[in-house]
């Protein structure tokens, strides 16, 4: 069983996954505690474990407008 995978269309989703990533660790990093709902820990974690779903999660959810 010899399965062939398309990385035409992988990549692509790998690099969205990992500059999401990047810049949701970042934004977290220079926020100050205040302007974050809930302990930074805790956003960390969704975001690295959960990838995609965890970055948009704390750019729509995580942050409270300045």
């Amino acid at each position: 069983m010899d399965i062939e995978i398309n990385w035409g269309l992988i990549w692509p989703l790998i690099a969205l996954q990992v500059v999401l990533m990047v810049t949701a660790l970042l934004s977290l990093y220079k926020a100050e505690t205040e302007s974050v709902r809930g302990p930074k820990w805790m956003w960390v974690l969704i975001i690295v474990v959960l990838n995609i779903v965890g970055s948009i999660a704390y750019f729509v959810a995580g942050r409270r407008e300045a």
